[in-house]
C-alpha cells in the first residue's frame, strides 16, 4: 500500500503515524480523524498532511484506500502446489520446451566456465544450480550479489545461466549486459519470453506459470526452474558420457 518513495518522504511525526496505522489497520478504517489524533497524540492537521503525502485528498479517502488494501489481502487465495505443477507439466508437453533444454545442455557442455546468476529467491536457486551442475560433473559457480564485480576480460568461453521470474530485475539486467559485452553466451530461465532478459539471451527457456503476489512479494512457484536445472544437468552428463 505504501511505496518506498512515500515512506521515505515521511518526517518523524508522520512515521509514528505510519507505524500506528500499519499495526492497527483494522481499527483505523473505522476511526474518525479526532480518534486517530487522540490515539497517536498528533494533531488532525498532521494527519491530513500525512494523508496528502500518500496521495489522498483527506482522511476519508485514506480510509477507503486502506480498506481496499485490507480487502485485497483477505481475498488473496493460494492454490495448491499441485495446481502449479500440473499447469507447468501441461505446457511442457507443447512446443519446443525439451529442445531448448537440449540446446542449453549442448552449449554448456562445450563451455569452459558456467556461471549462474539470480537475486532474491532466484539467487538461492542460482546457488542450487551451480551445486547441482558441479555435482554431476560440470563445475559451475554462482552470483547472487547484484553488485558483484565483473572485471575479467576472459569470458568468451563462458555460459551464463540467468534465473529471473519477471526477467525485468534491473540489477540482473546489468549483470547480463556486463557478461554479454565480454563475449559470454547467455541462457535465461524466465516465466515469459516477453521480457528484457529473454530478449538479451542466446537461449531462453520460458515456463509460463501463473504469477502469484502476496503482500507485494512475488511467490510464484519455482518448481519449473528446479526441473529445468536438474534436467539440463542430466542431459549434459549424458552427452559427456556419449562423447
Amino acid at each position: 500500500m505504501f511505496s518506498n518513495e512515500e515512506i521515505a518522504s515521511l518526517n518523524d511525526l508522520e512515521f509514528s503515524l505510519y507505524n500506528y496505522v500499519t499495526k492497527n489497520s483494522e481499527k483505523v478504517i473505522y476511526m474518525r480523524i479526532r480518534e486517530l489524533a487522540d490515539n497517536t497524540h498528533v494533531s488532525t492537521s498532521s494527519i491530513l498532511r500525512f494523508c496528502r503525502k500518500l496521495n489522498c485528498e483527506g482522511f476519508s479517502e485514506f480510509k477507503v484506500m486502506l480498506k481496499l488494501h485490507l480487502n485485497r489481502l483477505e481475498n488473496t487465495t493460494l492454490k495448491s502446489t499441485k495446481h502449479y505443477l500440473s499447469e507447468f507439466m501441461e505446457r511442457t508437453m507443447k512446443g519446443n520446451f525439451e529442445s531448448y533444454i537440449e540446446e542449453t545442455a549442448e552449449l554448456v557442455g562445450k563451455s569452459n566456465k558456467v556461471v549462474f546468476i539470480g537475486t532474491g529467491s532466484s539467487g538461492i536457486l542460482a546457488e542450487f544450480g551451480a551445486r547441482y551442475f558441479s555435482g554431476l560433473g560440470k563445475f559451475s559457480s554462482f552470483i547472487k550479489d547484484p553488485y558483484y564485480p565483473i572485471n575479467s576480460t576472459e569470458m568468451k568461453d563462458t555460459t551464463v545461466i540467468i534465473l529471473s521470474v519477471s526477467g525485468e530485475t534491473d540489477n540482473t539486467i546489468k549483470l547480463a549486459k556486463l557478461f554479454k559485452d565480454r563475449g559470454s553466451r547467455i541462457v535465461s530461465i524466465t516465466n515469459s519470453k516477453n521480457c528484457t532478459i529473454a530478449n538479451m539471451s542466446d537461449i531462453n527457456i520460458a515456463y509460463y506459470v501463473t504469477e502469484v503476489q502476496l503482500n507485494e512479494t512475488n511467490i510464484t512457484t519455482q518448481i519449473p526452474v528446479i526441473y529445468i536445472i536438474e534436467e539440463t544437468a542430466h542431459v549434459i552428463r549424458k552427452n559427456s558420457q556419449q562423447n
